[in-house]
């Protein structure tokens, strides 16, 4: 049974045009739920939304500082991004630092979404690699993870050290057995789990500063890169990006495909996640925007904001022809 509830309404005039349902969940340290809509036990893949998780046996077992990664290379390690020069060339470059090259990526070649980039590939007359794809950044913490490890090159197997790695990671933070996992766009697994095991994941990240055990140490460290370089974590135009820096490096946010969307509050000890039942990013956007607001991080009025909650809906001449906003269910859940 579907038991989602409307989250976000896309008006245009004085009809409701679209209505997207989903679930969310606000947690705390203890792994209680703080506030939530729809239903907390809805099984979801992460998708990106979970690269924090996946980076972290990347700082537990040493090689990060084996390796001596700087807080650019952590950020990307968690980065969904655009593939602009400031990404792609750091990604090069942690390459080199490993001794390797695009072709031991298993990620697969993607279009940069950065214009400048993509467009630079058109005149060029080249065509995108691997280093461009979104997720490289993660897949240069999984080499060098392997590198580490002395494991085998096929990084993304499901009995590769680095992904049975990975896997213990998630279930720890999360507190659940997966029920499962799928095959990300970046060919790695994507291990299942309930939004509210996504939500303990996040509040696990946010009270990591209350433990000294040294997963939690890298937890720390991978959030602060986080809202260090809101640039490299997804790139200009970005919803990741700007409400970070709207929120001045007081929140780390990750968005990941299908509309999931989490973040992880360190100052107020509490993790969020939400998932959007039809997939759709600009309803993804303007939850966590509503919620962040809701929860009293983030400006309802800032430019920022704007962009993602109650945000104009334009037509091609700029005339006001809608809006996008959260729900009355969703903004007075707090």
């Amino acid at each position: 049974m579907d038991r989602s509830v409307p989250l976000v309404e896309i008006w245009r005039g004085e009809l409701l045009e679209s209505l997207h349902r989903g679930h969310a969940v606000v947690c705390d340290g203890r792994g209680d739920i703080v506030a939530s809509w729809g239903d907390p036990e809805t099984v979801i893949y992460p998708r990106s939304s979970a690269k924090m998780i996946q980076a972290l046996p990347l700082l537990s077992s040493g090689a990060a500082d084996r390796y001596g990664l700087n807080t650019e290379q952590l950020a990307l390690a968690c980065a969904s991004h655009n593939g602009a020069a400031i990404h792609t060339d750091r990604v090069s470059a942690w390459l080199d630092q490993l001794g390797l090259g695009e072709s031991d990526f298993r990620c697969g070649p993607q279009e940069p979404a950065d214009i400048p980039a993509r467009n630079g590939l058109i005149l060029a007359g080249e065509e995108p690699c691997q280093i461009h794809n979104n997720c490289s950044g993660k897949h240069c913490g999984f080499l060098t993870l392997a590198q580490y490890m002395g494991a085998g090159p096929e990084y993304v197997e499901i009995d590769h050290p680095v992904q049975q790695a990975a896997l213990a990671a998630f279930e720890e933070t999360t507190g659940e057995s997966s029920p499962g996992y799928g095959i990300d766009g970046c060919s790695a697994p994507n291990f299942a789990t309930t939004v509210h095991g996504l939500a303990r994941s996040m509040a696990w990240f946010a009270t990591a500063s209350t433990r000294s055990d040294q997963q939690s140490q890298g937890a720390i460290r991978l959030v602060e890169a986080m809202m260090k370089h809101p640039d490299l974590v997804a790139g200009e135009g970005r919803a990741c990006t700007s409400l970070m820096r709207a929120m001045g490096g007081r929140v780390a946010i990750k968005t990941g495909a299908e509309a999931v969307f989490i973040a992880i509050l360190p100052e107020q000890q509490l993790g969020v996640a939400l998932k959007i039942t039809d997939g759709a990013t600009r309803a993804s956007e303007c939850a966590i925007a509503a919620i962040l607001v809701g929860l009293g991080v983030l400006e309802v009025d800032h430019p920022a904001t704007r962009s993602y909650l109650n945000a104009p809906i334009l037509s091609r001449r700029g005339l006001d022809a809608g809006v996008i906003r959260a729900t009355e269910a969703l903004t007075r859940g707090f």
